[in-house]
């Protein structure tokens, strides 16, 4: 089973339609300027991150996201946005 509670970044570059696509720490990503991401929680919370100063992570607001799919090393969702 694959493990939710975790930390996710966005892969901008999978997006499609409306829906976001997200890879675990760690993943190794092309070069970006940045990126988003978020940590689900097992209590059900959900704490984003947005792009500081520096291209560095800052921790933003919460969100409850829809999970569309969900793979080992790949999260789909369908945020409030």
């Amino acid at each position: 089973m694959t493990e939710v509670h975790q930390r996710w970044w966005h892969s901008f570059e999978e997006d499609h339609d409306d829906v976001r696509v997200y890879r675990p720490e760690g993943f190794d990503f092309p070069p970006a300027r940045g990126r988003r991401g978020l940590e689900l929680r097992p209590d059900g919370t959900c704490t984003e991150f947005t792009i500081g100063r520096g291209d560095a992570p800052e921790t933003g607001q919460q969100r409850t996201p829809e999970i569309v799919r969900l793979e080992p090393d790949r999260l789909e969702l369908r945020t409030d946005e």
